[in-house]
C-alpha cells in the first residue's frame, strides 16, 4: 500500500513510527546484555539514521551517545559505498575515534543498513559501553597511556555480519582481546539483536507506506527540525559571548559563542594542544556538546533529528584537547566532553537566567573497580558513573542525586546486582550533607556511596573533575562542593583522591565517593525563613549553616 507523498498524516505516522523503532531496539538491547552497565545502568544509545547516515530519530539512552551514532554510521556508509561491499543483512562496528567510533575504544558502535526496492533507504545504530576491550590495564581504561594503542583492540568500521553470517574471525579476533571474552561476545550479540529488530521494523514500514514514501517521511521531519530551530533561535540574545575558564590542572580553557538569527557559532579553536595523557576528545565528541546545548536552548521537548542541527557551526583546531589527532590517547574523553559542554552552558548562562541556571556536579565521576572475583575466579570489572548535585534554577532548588547533564538518562547499578554480580559490598548510599551550594535556593546535593572489597590485588581508576573548582553559582549563591574519593584502607592512612590509574586495592578496604553539590542561586540571607527551618529539620544543614550563612538563629 502506498500512500501520497504530500499526506502529512502519513508521514506523522511514520516519524512517530521510526521512534518506536529505536525504543524497541533498546527494550531489545537492554533485555539481551550481558554487563550491568548496560542492562542496568543503561549506558548505551539506539537511533536511526536515513541513507546517508544523517540521524532520523534519536531514539532512548545517553543523549551524549545517541549524537554518536550518526557521525559513525556517516562513516561505514561512506566507506563500505564506496567499495561496493554492502548487501541485505550485512551489520558493522566501529569503536575509533579516529575512523568513526567518536568516543572511546569500550564504546562499540553497530550498524546495519535497512534496504528496499533493491536500495539503502535507512540504518539502524546503537552504542554501548563495553566492559573489557583490552589494552594494558583491566577495564581497557587507564591514566598512564600516551597513545591509542595502549587502550585496547581497535575496530576502524568493519564488517561483522555478511549477509546473515557472522564473521567468525572478527568474533574470535574481539574475544580473544578481552579479559571478559564471554561477556563482550554477548554484549555485541545484544547489540547485533537491536539493529536487526529495528530494521526488521523499518522494512515493514517501508514495505506498508513505499519506500519512496517513507524517505520522504524522514527528510520532511528533519526539515521541520530546522524550521523549530531557527524559530526559537530567534528568541535568543544575539551576539558574541565568551569565557575562558581554568581547570584542576592549571590549564585555561576558552569558548566563543555567536548567536544570529539563522546560525550558533561556537568556537573552541584556543585551547591548550593535545595531552600526552589520554585526557583529550575528539572534534565529531565535542560537536556533541554543542548539539545537546542547543538543544537544551532551542527544543528541549522532542525528538532530535539532523534538521535540527543544521544551524550549528563548530570550529576547532586539530592537535588540540577538543580535536585530538591520531594516535592520541583518548580514554577519559567524557570529560573533556563535558567540560566543553559546561563551558557552553556556563559562558551563556548569565546571558539567559530564564534558560540556564548555575552549574552542576559536572562529572562522570566514572569509578572503575575490578579484580577477581573471590566467588567465581572471573574476571570482574565494575563501570559506575556516579549521581550528584544540580545547580539550582529561578524559583527551586536544585536536584539531588542526579547523573550530569551529559551523561543522563541512566541508572545507578542497584546494591543487590553490584553485590551478586562483583566482588565487593555496597554498605552505604547517602546524600551529601557537606558545606556548598547555599543560595537563596540551593543546589542540590550529591551522594556518599561506599564500596567495600572482598579481595585483595584488584584495582580503582578515576578521574574526577569540579574537585578544586566546584559547581559555579549565580547572582550572589555559593558554589557547590566537590567531586572526590576518600579511600579508607583496612590498614594505613585514608586519603583523598580525584585521580587513580590502576590504583591496586586490597580486600577489607572502603572506596568512598563524594559527589559534589549543585550551585547556588542568589543571596542566601534571602533564602525563605521557612525553607531553612524545613532544611534544618530534615538535617540537610547543620544549626552553624542556618546561623552563619543563611542568618537564621536555630530555634532548637
Amino acid at each position: 500500500m502506498t500512500q501520497a507523498s504530500n499526506d502529512p498524516v502519513t508521514l506523522e505516522i511514520i516519524q512517530n513510527s521510526l521512534q518506536s523503532a529505536a525504543d524497541e531496539m533498546f527494550a531489545a538491547m537492554k533485555k539481551t546484555a550481558m554487563s550491568s552497565i548496560i542492562y542496568e545502568v543503561l549506558d548505551m544509545g539506539t537511533g536511526v539514521m536515513d541513507a546517508d547516515g544523517e540521524i532520523a530519530s534519536s531514539g532512548a539512552g545517553i543523549p551524549a551517545f545517541i549524537g554518536v551514532l550518526d557521525k559513525a554510521t556517516k562513516v561505514i556508509a561512506g566507506k563500505f559505498k564506496e567499495s561496493g561491499d554492502m548487501r541485505p543483512g550485512d551489520v558493522f562496528a566501529t569503536n575509533d575515534p579516529y575512523y568513526g567510533g567518536v568516543t572511546h575504544l569500550n564504546d562499540i558502535i553497530v550498524a546495519m543498513p535497512v534496504f528496499a526496492d533493491g536500495r539503502v533507504i535507512a540504518w539502524t545504530a546503537n552504542i554501548a559501553h563495553n566492559s573489557d576491550v583490552g589494552g594494558m590495564a583491566p577495564g581497557s581504561l587507564t591514566g598512564d597511556a600516551t597513545e591509542i594503542f595502549q587502550e585496547g583492540l581497535r575496530l576502524p568500521a568493519v564488517k561483522i555480519i555478511s549477509e546473515g553470517r557472522p564473521i567468525e574471525p572478527v568474533f574470535e579476533i574481539i574475544k580473544v582481546n578481552s579479559r571478559m571474552p564471554d561477556v563482550i561476545e554477548g554484549d555485541v550479540w545484544a547489540a547485533i539483536a537491536s539493529v536487526r529488530i529495528g530494521a526488521k521494523r523499518l522494512q515493514e514500514l517501508a514495505e506498508k507506506y513505499g519506500a519512496s514514501v517513507f524517505e520522504e517521511a524522514m527528510s520532511s521531519f528533519m526539515d521541520f527540525g530546522e524550521k523549530v530551530t531557527l524559530a526559537e533561535l530567534a528568541k535568543l540574545p544575539k551576539g558574541t559571548f565568551e569565557l575562558s575558564e581554568e581547570q584542576e590542572d592549571g590549564r585555561v580553557f576558552n569558548v566563543s559563542v555567536t548567536i544570529a538569527d539563522d546560525v550558533f557559532v561556537v568556537d573552541l579553536r584556543n585551547n591548550p594542544e593535545q595531552a600526552f595523557d589520554p585526557v583529550n576528545t575528539s572534534r565529531d565528541g565535542v560537536i556533541v556538546a554543542a548539539q545537546m546545548i542547543l538543544k537544551s536552548l532551542t527544543d528541549p521537548n522532542s525528538p532530535c533529528n539532523a534538521g535540527s542541527f543544521r544551524p550549528l557551526e563548530v570550529l576547532t583546531t586539530e592537535g588540540t584537547i577538543f580535536h585530538a589527532k591520531e594516535p592520541a590517547a583518548i580514554g577519559f574523553y567524557y570529560e573533556l566532553e563535558l567540560r566543553a559542554y559546561d563551558l557552553l552552558w556556563r559562558c551563556l548562562a548569565q546571558h539567559m537566567p530564564e534558560r540556564l541556571g548555575p552549574g552542576h556536579f559536572a562529572s562522570v565521576c566514572g569509578t572503575f573497580i575490578g579484580g577477581i572475583h573471590p566467588d567465581t575466579g572471573r574476571q570482574y570489572t565494575i563501570i559506575e558513573p556516579q549521581l550528584g548535585g544540580w545547580g539550582a534554577r529561578a524559583g527551586n532548588d536544585g536536584n539531588s542525586a542526579m547523573f550530569s547533564a551529559f551523561h543522563g538518562e541512566t541508572f545507578n547499578c542497584p546494591a543487590e546486582i553490584n553485590e551478586a554480580r562483583n566482588g565487593l559490598y555496597v554498605d552505604r548510599l547517602q546524600l551529601n550533607l557537606e558545606p556548598g551550594g547555599e543560595g537563596r535556593y540551593r543546589g542540590g546535593h550529591g551522594i556518599v556511596m561506599d564500596y567495600r572489597l572482598r579481595t585483595d590485588n584488584g584495582f580503582l581508576t578515576i578521574w574526577y573533575t569540579r574537585s578544586k573548582y566546584p559547581a559555579w553559582s549565580l547572582d550572589g549563591g555559593n558554589e557547590g562542593s566537590p567531586n572526590y574519593v576518600h579511600y579508607i584502607p583496612s590498614s594505613g592512612e585514608p586519603k583523598k583522591m580525584t585521580f587513580a590509574s590502576n590504583f591496586t586495592t586490597r580486600k577489607g578496604d572502603i572506596i568512598r565517593v563524594v559527589s559534589g553539590k549543585g550551585g547556588g542561586l542568589g543571596d542566601p540571607k534571602d533564602r525563605d525563613r521557612e525553607l531553612v527551618r524545613e532544611d534544618l529539620r530534615n538535617e540537610l544543614i547543620s544549626d552553624d549553616c542556618a546561623r552563619e550563612v543563611y542568618g537564621l538563629e536555630p530555634d532548637r
